[in-house]
């Protein structure tokens, strides 16, 4: 085997490798995301914003209840969210903490 190709199958397999770190790396950042209710601006939620409605971008009401947004792991309730739908369109209340 030459140097040449010596050179290039070990070119190969690190980019093979970096390939397999980057797509572990984006589904564990994938997988760290919650549904927050109640936090979409009308217009805004993310999907199945409740009767009336079909999905994205369907919320009639900012703060709307039943209507979500994908937020950060363990964010939802920090910023004023619920992670079940509620009735109601209070503006989210931030928790201190």
């Amino acid at each position: 085997m030459s140097a040449f190709m010596k050179t290039t199958a070990a070119a190969a397999a690190l980019a093979a490798a970096a390939t397999l770190s980057l797509s572990a790396t984006a589904a564990e950042a994938a997988g760290a995301k919650e549904k927050c209710y109640g936090v979409a601006l009308a217009g805004k939620n993310d999907c199945a914003a409740g009767p009336g409605t079909s999905c994205a971008g369907t919320s009639t009401a900012d703060y709307q209840g039943n209507a979500w947004k994908m937020v950060a792991k363990d964010s939802c309730v920090k910023i004023g969210g619920t992670l079940t739908a509620h009735k109601g369109n209070a503006k989210p209340v931030p928790k201190k903490g």
